[in-house]
């Protein structure tokens, strides 16, 4: 039978799906054909996540109705969805941090299967996909972008008809992306739905055929993405015309951070050793780091942010002061602010409030601030009512300042942290992928905020796997590949196919111009 012919793949009818206080969906109605790129679009919040859950079989509606393949279903969980041919890749993952990436594999897949023969699949796949990884490796020692490349090898090893994929490019070079928009194009003209959710609006009008748009739990326009331009896409999301994101020119002041031939054997027998680590930020300039996940970041921000103490003390200088030796709580006294880009867990605790979060990582503010009153007890108003103002400049979508963390979803979350940050007027900012899983809204609200910091005089790290972020952003950008970092490019120097050899290790210092 020919596509044309063909039931639908999905319908979703008249979905709604209340929490307390919250209306995720409200009278949803969804569409996606057999062999078509079907985009789901909405800011951090719209309901896209709760509706995919639906789908997904981890939340039941309210109300509404669920058919696949032409028949009524009440899917009642994920088991049940992957049998019917229902696979789903999550923003954020669902992996066994002490098992090793084939058992997290095995663990979704056919249990008459031998370990050996899944080590084998995910092999072949990795390969073809591009998404190298390490079968053996335990899961606890990936970064986060190789955890996402888990995610997706798992959900493609399930053979699915339809295909749940959320921000799936955000860890991948642009040759890599190339690639995978072909397997998935393939993967399509075969009569396998695909259900695509990216903030990048050029993927979407690339990739996608149909177009859901979604704001506040409701479906407010479906289209022809190919039809479409970045600004037309993001007025439906949005309602309204983003600002325009202004980058002047500032002069470089003085060398804020200075790191000196750093060399680090990693911790982990998985990670990437540093080689010879060059790098320096000046006031009022932000330099980028560009590459693929697992390439040393992680090591180099563990350096910098002082979770590695392992470093000679004259490696790390900031404003000339040898800090190399220096804990975390020490550089952060000295202006050096971080924010990692695990939001839950090492930017917040999950399970405390927002204001407790704040407190945590600004101990000077209990003096400073007057958040301390006599005897050592806290001011609960005057921390309320600093994170309150965070929230309101940052527009955090969350019920106040007693919000937990774990409540928010991964774009507010990333907002507050990175204005937490902002508020405590740092000295340098180092930023690990500052938009990762952000909506449009709150992409150009972030940047501009970093830009705006920059501006005034702050140095600015930013570590990043989006490289049209770091194309706008960075006034040097570097790429780090094994553990080693490329001489500066300068934005006007920085070109994508440059980059993109230079993600391999393909480089020489006759390719920089600063």
């Amino acid at each position: 039978m020919s596509l044309s012919m063909q039931p639908p793949r999905l319908e979703l009818a008249h979905i709604s799906k209340r929490y307390p206080g919250v209306l995720a969906n409200d009278d949803v109605s969804l569409t996606v054909q057999a062999g078509e790129i079907h985009a789901v679009l909405g800011e951090n919040g719209a309901g896209k996540s709760t509706l995919m859950k639906i789908i997904f079989g981890m939340v039941k509606p309210d109300s509404g109705m669920v058919t696949f393949n032409g028949r009524a279903i009440h899917i009642q969980n994920p088991q049940q969805a992957k049998q019917l041919g229902i696979a789903m890749v999550f923003q954020h993952f669902s992996l066994f941090d002490s098992f090793t990436v084939a058992e997290n594999v095995w663990l979704g897949l056919d249990q008459s299967l031998q370990l050996k023969e899944v080590v084998a699949r995910i092999t072949d796949v990795a390969y073809k996909y591009g998404l190298d990884i390490d079968p053996h490796r335990p899961v606890h020692t990936l970064s986060v972008g190789e955890m996402q490349r888990v995610e997706i090898i798992r959900a493609l090893l399930t053979n699915p008809q339809l295909l749940i994929l959320d921000e799936p490019t955000s860890v991948l070079t642009p040759q890599a992306v190339d690639k995978l928009f072909t397997v998935l194009r393939q993967l399509a003209s075969e009569g396998r739905s695909i259900i695509y959710i990216s903030h990048k609006l050029h993927e979407i009008r690339s990739l996608c055929t149909a177009c859901t748009v979604m704001r506040f739990g409701r479906v407010t326009g479906i289209c022809d993405p190919r039809l479409e331009s970045d600004a037309s896409l993001s007025e439906m999301m949005v309602g309204s015309k983003l600002p325009d994101l202004s980058i002047s020119s500032v002069k470089a002041g003085h060398e804020v951070l200075r790191v000196n031939n750093l060399c680090l054997a990693s911790e982990n027998i998985f990670g990437t050793d540093l080689e010879g680590i060059d790098l320096s930020v000046r006031a009022g300039e932000i330099v980028g780091v560009a590459g693929i996940s697992g390439n040393g970041q992680r090591e180099l921000l563990f350096a910098l942010s002082g979770e590695d103490t392992r470093a000679s003390a004259n490696a790390i200088t900031l404003q000339g002061q040898s800090i190399g030796h220096l804990n975390p709580m020490q550089r952060r006294a000295l202006g050096l602010h971080f924010v990692p880009e695990e939001r839950l867990g090492r930017g917040a605790v999950p399970s405390l409030s927002l204001a407790s979060n704040t407190l945590l990582t600004r101990q000077e503010s209990l003096q400073n601030q007057g958040w301390l009153r006599f005897l050592g007890w806290i001011r609960h108003h005057a921390l309320h009512k600093q994170t309150q103002a965070l929230i309101d400049r940052f527009k955090v979508k969350a019920h106040g300042s007693n919000a937990i963390a774990s409540s928010l979803s991964g774009g507010n979350l990333q907002k507050f942290l990175i204005g937490r940050e902002i508020d405590a007027s740092p000295t340098l900012l180092i930023v690990s992928q500052p938009t990762w899983g952000v909506d449009v809204s709150a992409a150009a609200h972030i940047r501009s905020e970093l830009l705006a910091l920059r501006d005034q005089g702050c140095a600015v790290l930013v570590l990043s796997e989006e490289l049209d972020e770091l194309l706008l952003l960075s006034d040097q950008l570097h790429v780090i590949a094994n553990g080693k970092l490329s001489p500066a490019l300068s934005r006007a120097n920085a070109k994508v196919t440059t980059i993109g050899s230079w993600m391999g290790g393909l480089w020489n210092t006759q390719d920089a111009t600063t």
